[in-house]
C-alpha cells in the first residue's frame, strides 16, 4: 500500500492546515503500485488540449468538442475488472489503495474517457462516522445498526481527521493525481447527504425506502437531526479528496427516484445545498456537480442548488432539461445507458442527438455522460464506441 505521510494534516479541523500540492505530490509511490501502472500498460495518447477538456468544461469555458467520462465506468461489465471482484470482496478493493488505483485506472486506459473517477462507494465515510456496513454478495450493503432514534442519531460521531480515519482514500487519490497529472482529470464523488442518511435509516437497499419515510411523518426531527450531521462530514469528505487530488466532484443523490418534489425540497435539497456551498466556500475553483437519480420530474427545483453544475437522469429529453434548468446552468448527460446494448451507428446516432440538444456549440456547457451508471453485461468495445463518438464532434 502506498504510505501515507502522517505529519501532512489534512485540513477540515479548524486549525489543521490544508494539504499543499508541492507536499502531495511528494508522497513516495510504493512499488505494487507502480507494478499495477506497469501492468496496465502505457495510457492512452492525449490530444493537444485534451488533457483539462473536462475541466475547462466544468468551469463554463469553451471547448473544441464535448468531453465524455461516464458514471460507473469501473464496473463490471469490464472483464478485467471482473477478475479483480471475484478474487476480492468489495470492501478490500474500494479500500485497498493499490486494488483501487488499478480499477480506477482500467476504463481510461482501455477508452481514453477524459476523466478518470477514484474507484470507491458512497457508503465509504460511514464506519468514520460511527456507521458500520458489510457488503454482501448477492444482495449489497447491509448496515447492521440501523439509525431509527434521536439516540441513534447523537451517538454518530464526527468525522474529525478524515487522513486518520480514511488514509487509504488520500493515499489511492494522490496515486491517481501523479498518474493522471497533465494528462486526464481526476474525479472524486461523495454520496449526497439524504441518500447516505436514508440507507443508514433503512440499513439497506429499500425499493420503497419505507422506514425513512415513516420517519420523515412520525419524526421529522430525527430525520433534520441526522440530515444535518451528514452535510457537515459530507463537505468535509469531499474536502478532503479534494486535498487529496480530486480536481472535480460528483455528488450523488442515488435515492432521489425515492422522493418527490416536496419531499426533495425539505429533506434533499438544504442538505446537499448546505454540504455542496462548504465545499465551494473552501475550494471555489473545485467543479462540483450533482446528480439526483430519478429527480428529473423536479428539475426546476434543481437550478438553484449551490453546484457549478447539474447531471442529468436519463428520463428527460436535453432540450426539456435545458429549458427547465436555464440556458447558464452547465449540465452532465444524459444518454441512456441501455442504448450501448446497440449497434456502433445507434449510439452514435444517440451521442450526436445528445450534444446537439444540449446547444452544440463551444460554450454549451456540456460535459457529454449517460444518465445512470454503465450496466452490467455492456459490451466494452460500445463503451468504446460511445467514448470515440463524443471526441469526434467538433463544435461549432
Amino acid at each position: 500500500m502506498l504510505p501515507i505521510l502522517i505529519s501532512l494534516a489534512i485540513g477540515l479541523a479548524p486549525g489543521v492546515p490544508p494539504i499543499t500540492a508541492a507536499a502531495r505530490h511528494a508522497a513516495p509511490v510504493s512499488q505494487l503500485a507502480a507494478e499495477v501502472v506497469a501492468r496496465l500498460g502505457p495510457p492512452p495518447v492525449t490530444m493537444p488540449g485534451d488533457h483539462d477538456i473536462l475541466l475547462r468544461a466544468a468551469r463554463g469555458e469553451p471547448v473544441e468538442r464535448p468531453p465524455v467520462w461516464l458514471m460507473r465506468q469501473a464496473g463490471r461489465y469490464m472483464k478485467d475488472f471482473r477478475a479483480m471482484s471475484d478474487k476480492y470482496p468489495f470492501r478490500m478493493r474500494s479500500e485497498t489503495p493499490d486494488i483501487a488505483i488499478e480499477l480506477s485506472l482500467q476504463p481510461w486506459h482501455a477508452f481514453g474517457v477524459d476523466g478518470v473517477i477514484m474507484f470507491s462507494d458512497i457508503l465509504t465515510p460511514l464506519p468514520a462516522l460511527g456507521i458500520e456496513f458489510d457488503v454482501i454478495k448477492g444482495t449489497g450493503p447491509v448496515i447492521g445498526a440501523p439509525l431509527r432514534s434521536m439516540a441513534d442519531v447523537m451517538a454518530m460521531t464526527e468525522l474529525g481527521d478524515p487522513a486518520t480515519k480514511l488514509p487509504f482514500v488520500a493515499e489511492t487519490l494522490g496515486a491517481l493525481r501523479r498518474e493522471t497529472e497533465g494528462k486526464t482529470a481526476l474525479l472524486g464523488f461523495v454520496g449526497s447527504p439524504f441518500t447516505l442518511v436514508a440507507y443508514s435509516v433503512e440499513g439497506s437497499a429499500n425499493r420503497h425506502c419505507i422506514q425513512t419515510k415513516k420517519m420523515m411523518t412520525a419524526a421529522p426531527e430525527v430525520l433534520h437531526a441526522a440530515l444535518s450531521k451528514m452535510a457537515v462530514a459530507i463537505g468535509q469528505y469531499a474536502c478532503y479528496q479534494i486535498e487529496s487530488g480530486a480536481q472535480f466532484i460528483q455528488f450523488f443523490e442515488s435515492w432521489a427516484h425515492h422522493i418527490g418534489p416536496s419531499h426533495f425540497s425539505e429533506f434533499a435539497k438544504p442538505y446537499a445545498d448546505q454540504a455542496m456551498a462548504y465545499v465551494k466556500e473552501r475550494h471555489p475553483d473545485v467543479p462540483v456537480s450533482y446528480y439526483a437519480n430519478g429527480g428529473s420530474s423536479y428539475l426546476e427545483r434543481q437550478r438553484d442548488m449551490k453546484c457549478d453544475m447539474i447531471s442529468l437522469d436519463w428520463a428527460v429529453d436535453m432540450e426539456v432539461a435545458r429549458a427547465a434548468l436555464g440556458s447558464e446552468r452547465l449540465v452532465q448527460g444524459n444518454v441512456d445507458p441501455t442504448v450501448l446494448f446497440g449497434s456502433e451507428q445507434q449510439i452514435g446516432d444517440a451521442v450526436r442527438t445528445c450534444v446537439k440538444k444540449a446547444g452544440g456549440k463551444r460554450d454549451s456547457g456540456l460535459i457529454l455522460n449517460v444518465g445512470h451508471g454503465v450496466l452490467q453485461g455492456t459490451p466494452e468495445d460500445s463503451v468504446r464506441a460511445f467514448v470515440n463518438a463524443a471526441k469526434a464532434i467538433k463544435l461549432e
